[in-house]
């Protein structure tokens, strides 16, 4: 499976708690897409939460996040990795 990061904009003053249940949203129904969420970040300040994933496609990621109520403005594979 290939790896997404995803980017929501327009989310400023969101909270830990919020991004939690959130993150929690998408994973309660991620596998009715073959999606798996591991992480999400927030910059409450500026807005924008990133959320990575493994997915069979971008639009598997943008259908899961539409349906939980908070849909991606971008979604891009991520196609080199280092740690």
């Amino acid at each position: 499976m290939a790896k997404f990061m995803d980017v929501h904009r327009d989310m400023q003053g969101i909270t830990k708690e919020q991004l939690a249940a959130a993150h929690r949203a998408d994973q309660a129904i991620e596998r009715e897409e073959g999606v798996r969420f591991e992480r999400a970040w927030a910059d409450p300040k500026a807005g924008v939460v990133y959320c990575l994933s493994e997915a069979p496609s971008a639009d598997a990621v943008k259908r899961i996040h539409e349906r939980a109520g908070h849909p991606p403005t971008e979604v891009h594979p991520v196609t080199m990795e280092v740690s």
